[in-house]
């Protein structure tokens, strides 16, 4: 099977391609980047396998939650290049290939994936690992991270812990996953195997929060909060 994927939910880059039992990895910088970047690196690593666009047999993304400007970024692409080629697409929840990366990194099979969502608020989703296939067990959703329910047994896996430490589940276990590119590639067979391609049109990021960023106001109610108080 030939496959390309690519995330941009994050503050980096991932890119893989597949061909057959070859396989193709790309990381940078994401983020703004991710625009000017994504398609040179895509055009490196089809060169390095010797494919064309039109060799493969699906484009999988991640279509968030993340990065409004990486997802937007992310559906534009997979959607000119499926157009392009005439190929078929594979959205995959980015918090689910966290919670794939957190399997083959660290073993986990029982976890609360945790994606920064910026702003005081992380992106959530529980996933259990049994009989080979990942099963939901928490809804995707958004809170702030003192807010987060973590059962116990539990791992938090993601990326929030750099930036809310113990805010965010001290009492849970926590392991550094990312939705990497790879990840999407070991989800993608089953996936495509369940009905999951779509067409070009169906290129839509998945958005939990519509607002992009706090108001100067709320910027500094929130520098202002986070103060000591006065000593009376």
């Amino acid at each position: 099977m030939n496959l390309l994927a690519f995330d941009t939910s994050t503050d980096t880059l991932f890119i893989a391609l597949q061909r057959g039992t070859a396989l193709w990895q790309h990381q940078a910088a994401g983020g703004a980047n991710s625009s000017a970047t994504l398609l040179p690196s895509i055009q490196q690593g089809l060169q390095a396998l010797g494919l064309q666009f039109t060799d493969l047999d699906a484009i999988v993304f991640g279509r968030g939650p993340g990065s409004f400007t990486g997802l937007r970024t992310a559906c534009a692409i997979a959607q000119g290049l499926a157009l392009g080629a005439g190929k078929p697409l594979l959205p995959v929840d980015t918090l689910l290939a966290v919670a794939e990366e957190a399997r083959e990194q660290h073993g986990l099979t029982d976890v609360m994936a945790v994606l920064d969502a910026r702003m005081s608020e992380v992106y959530h989703a529980g996933y259990r690992w049994a009989n080979g296939l990942w099963h939901a067990t928490h809804a995707l959703g958004l809170c702030a991270p003192e807010t987060l329910q973590v059962p116990e047994g539990l791992s938090v896996v993601g990326n929030a812990q750099a930036a809310y430490a113990e805010r965010l589940a001290p009492q849970a276990a926590h392991r550094v996953a990312l939705p990497t590119a790879t990840a999407l590639l070991r989800l993608a067979p089953r996936l495509m195997a369940d009905g999951h391609l779509v067409d070009a049109s169906y290129a839509l990021p998945l958005y939990i929060r519509d607002k992009v960023a706090l108001t100067t106001a709320e910027r500094e109610a929130a520098r202002a909060a986070s103060q000591p108080a006065p000593h009376a």
